[in-house]
């Protein structure tokens, strides 16, 4: 396999936030800092599991700056900055580029239901506003809308600098579709944990992942595995992670993979409303599930 771009594990940083949840830019540098000692090669800031869209433009701004600083010339820094308005988009894209990130992110638009050409569209103005290498996200369980394989093909072989596309579909007959059409250097990154494995198989280049955050090294090694043709010992790894992955998403993600944080002594904080902090009975079971993986001491 080619090595990508931004190498085959990103994470999707989580926003750590203080005791009155403002934003906690120090821990979020030490956060960057964790993540690259544990394997991962990239970082995705302000994501999903960052929180996007309770961190308004301002802060999303002093969140880059600050994980640019901590992590220097040692990984790549994706920025997310993409939303469901276009124009918004492409203005926030262009003052993103201007601070020294290596490459931006951009959702599929949420709750306005474009169909697909109005996603081409939007997606070809955010990359015709910048520079910088564009990473698609597509993810309909959050969208609603799902970006068809030809849309994606469409980009990718339209637009130099759309590179990417982070897939969150869950479905594996379109991710293979995008796999076989894509042009040369287009990497199909998963968005989801459980389907990493199967998505190398096909052809993908890496993740974007959340258990990184706690099981970055074991993660690592799985994902090395199967490049090394060493299909048994990566089953393995997944198999063995897989209850950890399926616990992080209990509950709507980012509430179990912070406090998986804190119980292994790494506290960021909890979450903004609408999110809420975890019940007792899910920590409870996160906690056990660690411990049987082999996260937290037994």
């Amino acid at each position: 396999m080619a090595e990508p771009r931004f190498g085959r594990m990103l994470t999707a940083m989580v926003t750590p936030f203080d005791s009155d949840l403002n934003l906690d830019l120090p821990r979020a540098q030490a956060l960057a800092d964790r993540l690259l000692s544990s394997g991962t090669d990239g970082l995705i800031v302000c994501g999903t599991t960052g929180e996007s869209p309770t961190v308004f433009y301002p802060q999303k701004m002093e969140l880059f700056r600050a994980v640019i600083d901590a992590v220097g010339d040692r990984a790549p820094v994706i920025a997310n900055a993409g939303d469901n308005c276009t124009a918004d988009s492409v203005e926030f894209a262009r003052k993103v580029a201007a601070i020294g990130v290596h490459g931006i992110m951009a959702v599929v638009p949420y709750y306005n239901k474009p169909p697909q050409e109005g996603l081409y569209r939007h997606f070809r103005a955010i990359a015709e506003a910048v520079d910088l290498p564009v990473i698609l996200y597509n993810i309909p369980g959050r969208s609603v809308v799902n970006m068809s394989a030809e849309t994606t093909l469409r980009l990718a072989h339209d637009c130099e600098n759309v590179v990417a596309v982070k897939e969150a579909s869950g479905n594996l007959t379109q991710i293979a579709q995008i796999i076989d059409g894509a042009p040369e250097g287009f990497e199909v990154l998963s968005g989801d944990d459980e389907m990493t494995l199967p998505m190398l198989g096909l052809g993908g280049t890496g993740v974007i992942s959340v258990v990184s955050h706690v099981a970055g090294h074991r993660f690592k090694e799985m994902i090395a595995a199967h490049g090394a043709g060493d299909h048994t010992r990566a089953l393995r790894i997944h198999l063995e992670l897989l209850p950890l992955m399926k616990a992080l998403f209990m509950t709507a993600n980012p509430i179990m993979v912070k406090e998986a944080l804190r119980l292994q002594g790494f506290d960021v904080g909890t979450v903004r409303l609408p999110l809420v902090p975890p019940t007792e009975e899910q920590t409870a079971e996160l906690e056990r599930i660690m411990r049987h993986v082999g996260l937290l001491p037994v």
